[in-house]
């Protein structure tokens, strides 16, 4: 499926940490690629990422992504051909209650990511990964098409909103006529294994199971889809190969 563009290849990714990081890393590995993650730390106890001691299997750099200074200094020492931005404040109820650091995160994460990688000539690709919640929720019956408006009402929709237009602007101001090409891509809710985040329905219902406990659900009545973890992924994965084709071509 990705024709081995991963094999010897140097790949960041932000968010290494993270339960959807921590799957990515581990299949670029499978993939050939030279892995190094940035994260600001464990997102819970226990996690994925420990549990695998991707620690110990890869570059591990710690930093705030809202530090430039840290960021730029990893990516100089690294230099990754390719990189995955997944680091980000990715939870609704934790919007609501501290609003500030999720624009934070969300906003000057993905302006400090490309704003580094505009002047980064050995940056053949960058995926940007924002999410479903980014379209203006309209209570359709079907699903959101690429060009639906965007929005957000809540803090996290509306940060990844933001942030998916910072990541156009800079496209169009910055880096359309360069080698170092980016794509956005908006994913929905995961499923898999590794996940303790609070206040995500599966792993909330296993818990409170455990302990023969009641579920409390956020939005019940809500309808929510639903992808197991390697599928967005895969799409990720995909993506990121067409475009280092596509940076190769325009390099040239």
């Amino acid at each position: 499926m990705f024709q081995n563009i991963y094999k010897n290849k140097k790949v960041l990714v932000t968010g290494h940490t993270g339960f959807k990081g921590s799957w990515l890393v581990i299949w670029l590995q499978s993939l050939g690629a030279e892995v190094a993650g940035f994260s600001l730390g464990l997102p819970t106890s226990p996690n994925h990422f420990e549990l695998l001691n991707l620690d110990k299997k890869i570059k591990d750099y710690r930093g705030d992504i809202r530090d430039r200074a840290s960021l730029s200094q990893a990516i100089d020492e690294f230099k990754p051909q390719v990189i995955f931005h997944m680091a980000a404040q990715a939870l609704v109820r934790k919007s609501y209650q501290d609003p500030v650091a999720t624009f934070e995160i969300n906003i000057m994460g993905m302006i400090n990511l490309l704003d580094v990688i505009r002047t980064k000539s050995f940056v053949e690709a960058t995926i940007l990964i924002t999410s479903d919640k980014a379209y203006r929720n309209d209570e359709w019956c079907w699903g959101y098409r690429e060009t639906d408006v965007l929005g957000g009402h809540d803090p996290y929709s509306s940060s990844k909103s933001c942030a998916d237009l910072i990541a156009q602007s800079y496209y169009y101001s910055f880096l359309k006529d360069t080698k170092t090409k980016i794509a956005i891509t908006r994913a929905g809710n995961v499923i898999g294994g590794g996940d303790w985040a609070a206040d995500r329905i599966v792993p909330d219902c296993i818990r409170a199971w455990g302990g023969n406990e009641s579920v409390t659900i956020r939005s019940p009545l809500a309808t929510r889809p639903w992808q197991h973890v390697l599928e967005p992924l895969s799409g990720y994965l995909l993506l990121g190969r067409k475009i280092i084709h596509w940076s190769r071509r325009i390099g040239r």
